[in-house]
């Protein structure tokens, strides 16, 4: 499959400049460095020559993806499976049982493991994964990667996968490590210049009280039904906000780190799917995310520095996309622009005048479906079943997920009732399963 052909199934017109060249110097170097700034598309920069060199017809891994999170390891994977080309990949991370993955990896051998360092250390120490047999690797985030201390893991990764031909590291920024595990290599330096996407807009927003939760909401009206991705301090912090807004009847969701993988996982592709268009969370959402149709980066609580803030903002405005930044300040609260010299263009946000006559609603409604891979459930019969027996339209559909034991599917929230009573007591690829909408919201009191 050519690069046109998986840029059509991705939804992409072009690729950038800083893509472009770094597929051409991935084709000529065996060992390559890239530095871009978050939001650039650095993923897909090194995805699709990575994509291009596997040889889909052999039965052994080729190439192993190190990665930060449990949340871009799964991204990533999914970003892989949306080419749709013959390529197997499997993701690997903790927070799940490693004898699934280990199953997994004994089986039908995928040709791409993604993975956090970790996991992805434990199966080479196992021999789950034959470091012998893989050509390629490749660190994304490497910088976060550094930051959250996986610099022992990633030498020791290094020692296992003696027999790799290829390696790549990609970073937000640039760090003295990288010729520790890279003596020798071409670099492409994207830092200085321009970012490869949209233009930020930044603003400032003033809460009456120190308590913002009535300016955040009222702030959350005057955007309708824009994506906005709220940054709070804290994990209590994160539960509150949220709970608050589902208490005033906002289609919002959470993520931190101290919640259950699954519950992860549910909440962001709530998210990214549509089905809720605000996003509660820690800094964990700062980097690693794909959400390339966010709207609005909202700093409930002030970024600590302004590495902070650039991968907070660096969420928004990608590919191409404007988006905006705003900074919410409570009575007593500062915000030293002296520190961020190259964020100079603040002014006030004031303007409350196109607020909306009530909660803006998303489009989407999620599904839950209680089958997955393990039960030969695949993204075409889901969306067979819910088109030929549910009624729908392929523009009523909208992303599927299939999971090991699960799945979810994304739908027009103006057919959810009919397709639910269409599809009731009907059986998916010969199985009866359970279909119901994920229900994540607090009614008001």
């Amino acid at each position: 499959m050519c690069a046109r052909e998986i840029l059509n199934w991705l939804g992409i017109d072009e690729l950038n400049a800083m893509q472009q060249e770094t597929i051409q110097a991935y084709r000529r170097s065996d060992n390559l460095v890239l530095l871009s700034p978050t939001g650039s598309g650095k993923t897909l920069a090194y995805l699709l020559p990575l994509i291009e060199a596997i040889d889909s017809r052999s039965d052994r891994v080729q190439a192993i993806v190190v990665v930060p999170s449990r949340e871009l390891a799964t991204q990533t994977c999914d970003v892989v499976r949306r080419m749709r080309t013959e390529v197997r990949t499997t993701a690997v991370y903790g927070g799940r049982p490693a004898m699934e993955e280990h199953r997994t990896l004994r089986g039908l051998l995928p040709h791409l493991i993604i993975g956090t360092p970790g996991r992805l250390l434990d199966h080479l120490d196992k021999e789950n994964i034959i470091g012998i047999d893989i050509r390629t690797l490749i660190i994304d985030e490497f910088d976060k990667c550094l930051e959250l201390g996986f610099r022992d893991e990633m030498t020791q990764l290094m020692s296992h996968l003696r027999s790799v031909e290829k390696r790549m590291l990609l970073s937000a920024t640039d760090a003295p490590e990288i010729t520790h595990f890279l003596p020798e290599y071409r670099r492409l330096d994207f830092l200085g210049g321009e970012k490869s996407s949209g233009h930020i807009n930044h603003y400032v927003v003033r809460s009456p009280e120190k308590d913002k939760l009535n300016t955040l909401r009222q702030l959350l009206l005057s955007l309708g039904r824009e994506t906005s991705l709220v940054f709070v301090g804290y994990r209590e912090s994160v539960e509150r906000v949220a709970k608050f807004l589902r208490r005033e009847g906002f289609y919002a969701t959470a993520m931190h780190g101290g919640m259950e993988q699954r519950d992860r996982e549910r909440n962001l592709f709530l998210f990214t799917s549509g089905a809720s268009n605000i996003l509660v969370s820690t800094d964990l959402a700062s980097r690693g995310l794909d959400i390339p149709a966010l709207d609005n980066v909202i700093h409930y609580h002030l970024p600590l520095n302004e590495e902070t803030m650039t991968h907070r903002d660096g969420r928004t405005a990608r590919w191409d996309r404007d988006g905006r930044s705003l900074f919410i300040l409570g009575p007593e609260e500062t915000f030293n622009l002296q520190n961020f010299q190259n964020f100079q263009d603040f002014q006030d946000f004031d303007d409350f005048t196109t607020m909306s006559t009530g909660i803006p609603i998303p489009l989407w409604e999620l599904l839950y479906i209680g089958k997955g891979k393990k039960d030969k459930l695949s993204r075409g019969d889901i969306a067979g079943f819910l088109m030929k027996v549910g009624g729908l339209t392929m523009e009523e559909l909208g992303r599927i997920e299939v999971r090991d034991h699960w799945s979810f599917a994304t739908v027009s929230r103006a057919r959810t009732k009919s397709l639910l009573n269409h599809i009731r007591g009907q059986k998916i690829k010969g199985m009866r399963t359970i279909v119901e909408v994920v229900n994540y919201r607090i009614p008001r009191a």
